[in-house]
C-alpha cells in the first residue's frame, strides 16, 4: 500500500507513521465520515498464513470489545483485495518510547501518573478477559493532553485460553517480557503487571532493568537474574514507590500484585503520598530515609570538639527560632491573618444544562466519600462539543472558599470552579481553568456561596472526579 491509495473504497492513505514485524500503520482520511483515522495493514507476506491472519483478526475482535479512556478505540476492520486491515481512532501525540528517548527519566510524579493510567486501561482489558502480553513504551501513546492510551493488542490472549500459543511459541518484547512468558509458560493478569513494572522502572531511571544484545540473553535475565535495586539507580525515589516496583518485578507470579487494579491502587497511594510532601496544608509528618552506611573506616572527632560544636549549633537554632517567632508575631499582628480551615463539601448532583440535565447523579456522593477508589464519572464523549458539564457540591451553609482540590484518576480534562446560591443553576466562574492532573488545586475568589461546581469544559473520552476537598 502507498500514500494516496484508497482502501476498501473509503480510507485514503495520507502518511506512513510506523511499521512493525507484522504490519504497517498509516494516517488516513475516512472519506465517508470526513475524519482522520489510523489504519493498520497486515504485511502482504503474512496474508497467506492463516495463523497470522487469525491473530490479526483476533486483535480486532479483542479491542472492539474495549471502550475505555486509556485504550485506543477500534473503529472498523476489513479486507481489501486480500489485505487485512484494522481502523483505529487517530491519537495525535507521542509514544511513551519517544518521550523517553527525548526526555530521559521522568519526574516521579509524572511517571506514576502515566503508569496509573496504563494500569487502569489494562485492568479494564483484564476485566473483559484479555491479557495484553506486550506492554511496553512503544505501545503507549500520550495524546496532546497527556492522557495515556494503550494500543497494539496484536498478541493479546483470552484469559480462558491456557498456554502462550498452541505451539508453545514465545511472544512479546524481551526487554519487558515476564519470566513465565519467556519460559513459554501460561500467562495471566500478573504477566502484564510484571511488564508494567519494567516500564515504570524505565520511566523512573531512563533504562531497562535487563539490557542486552539479543532476545535470548535478555529473556534469560528476566527468568533467572534479580533486578537491580531501583534505589541504587535513583536514590531520590520514595521507598514506597521502590517497593511497589520490586513487588511487580517478582519472578514468581503469585508474589506480585495479583490484579492490575491492586497495582494501580498502590501507585495511586504512592502518588497521593508524594503530593502531600509538597502540600503545605497537608497534615502529615515526613519521615526521611536514613542515608546508606557503607563499610569502611570511620574517623572520630575529639569529644571536646563534638561538645563545642553541639553547643554552638544549639545556640544558632535557638536564635533562629526566636527570630522566626518574633517575625511571625509581627506578621500576625500586622495582617491579622487566620489559618485556612476545611470547608466540608458534599456531592449533591450533576449540572448538564446543554444535555439531559443530569449526568450520573447516582455517583455524585462518591466524589466526597473520602475514598480515592470511588468516583463520580461523566458520560463517555467521542466528541465533546457542548460548553461544559459539571459536578455540584454543597457546603452546610454559605461560606467563603479559597481553595478547591480535585483528585482524578483520568487526568487530562480541563475544568474550572464555579459557584452560586442555588443548586439548580446561575453559577459563575470563581477560578481560572486548569488542565486537571491526579491532584489539582484551584485558587478560588468570590463571595461566600453554598454551592460549588467542578465545571468541565474540555474532555476526551470520560472524566472521573475521585475526591473533592475545599478550604476557606
Amino acid at each position: 500500500m502507498v500514500v494516496g491509495e484508497i482502501v476498501a473504497g473509503r480510507y485514503e492513505l495520507e502518511e506512513l507513521v510506523g511499521s512493525g514485524g507484522m504490519s504497517s500503520v498509516f494516517k488516513a482520511r475516512d472519506t465517508l465520515l470526513e475524519r482522520r483515522v489510523a489504519l493498520k495493514v497486515l504485511h502482504p507476506h503474512f496474508t497467506d498464513d492463516d495463523q497470522y491472519v487469525e491473530r490479526f483478526r483476533r486483535e480486532a475482535r479483542a479491542v472492539a470489545s474495549l471502550s475505555h479512556p486509556n485504550i485506543v478505540t477500534i473503529l472498523d476492520r476489513g479486507e481489501d483485495e486480500g489485505r487485512q486491515f484494522i481502523v483505529f481512532e487517530l491519537v495525535e501525540g507521542r509514544t511513551l518510547k519517544e518521550v523517553l528517548d527525548e526526555e530521559g527519566r521522568l519526574p516521579v510524579a509524572r511517571a506514576l501518573e502515566i503508569a496509573i493510567q496504563v494500569a487502569r486501561g489494562l485492568a479494564f482489558a483484564h476485566e473483559h478477559g484479555l491479557v495484553h502480553r506486550d506492554v511496553k513504551p512503544q505501545n503507549v501513546i500520550l495524546n496532546g493532553d497527556g492522557r495515556a492510551k494503550v494500543t497494539d493488542f496484536g498478541i493479546a490472549r483470552s484469559l480462558d485460553v491456557q498456554g502462550v500459543t498452541q505451539s508453545g511459541a514465545v511472544l512479546g518484547t524481551s526487554n519487558y517480557i515476564a519470566p513465565e512468558q519467556a519460559s513459554g509458560q501460561p500467562v495471566d493478569r500478573t504477566t502484564d503487571v510484571y511488564s508494567l513494572g519494567v516500564v515504570l522502572f524505565e520511566l523512573l531511571t531512563g533504562e531497562v532493568p535487563f539490557p542486552g544484545e539479543s532476545f535470548v540473553a535478555v529473556a534469560m535475565q528476566h527468568v533467572s537474574e534479580p533486578p537491580p535495586s531501583l534505589l541504587d539507580v535513583r536514590p531520590d525515589v520514595p521507598v514506597r514507590v521502590a517497593h511497589a516496583v520490586d513487588r511487580a518485578l517478582e519472578k514468581d507470579p503469585p508474589a506480585r500484585f495479583l490484579t492490575m487494579d491492586a497495582f494501580a491502587a498502590e501507585l495511586q497511594a504512592c502518588l497521593a503520598e508524594l503530593g502531600s510532601r509538597s502540600d503545605p496544608d497537608a497534615d502529615v509528618t515526613l519521615v526521611r530515609r536514613p542515608p546508606v552506611v557503607r563499610a569502611g573506616r570511620r574517623r572520630l572527632l575529639p569529644s571536646g570538639l563534638v561538645v563545642l560544636g553541639l553547643v554552638l549549633l544549639a545556640l544558632a537554632v535557638a536564635a533562629l527560632l526566636l527570630h522566626r517567632l518574633s517575625g511571625d508575631g509581627a506578621k500576625r499582628s500586622s495582617h491579622h491573618s487566620a489559618p485556612s480551615r476545611p470547608v466540608r463539601l458534599t456531592g449533591v448532583g450533576s449540572w448538564d444544562p446543554y444535555g439531559d440535565h443530569a449526568e450520573h447523579n447516582e455517583d455524585v456522593s462518591k466524589a466526597t466519600d473520602g475514598n480515592l477508589g470511588t468516583y463520580w464519572t461523566t458520560e463517555h464523549y467521542d466528541s465533546f462539543t457542548k460548553p461544559g458539564v459539571g459536578l455540584v457540591l454543597a457546603a452546610p451553609e454559605a461560606e467563603p472558599v479559597t481553595r478547591v482540590t480535585v483528585r482524578s484518576d483520568t487526568p487530562g480534562f480541563t475544568a474550572r470552579i464555579e459557584a452560586g446560591s442555588s443548586e439548580s443553576g446561575s453559577f459563575s466562574a470563581v477560578s481560572p481553568p486548569k488542565v486537571v492532573g491526579s491532584m489539582t488545586k484551584f485558587r478560588v475568589s468570590g463571595p461566600a456561596e453554598r454551592y460549588y461546581v467542578v465545571w468541565i469544559t474540555k474532555l476526551e473520552g470520560v472524566a472521573h472526579v475521585n475526591e473533592v476537598k475545599a478550604s476557606g
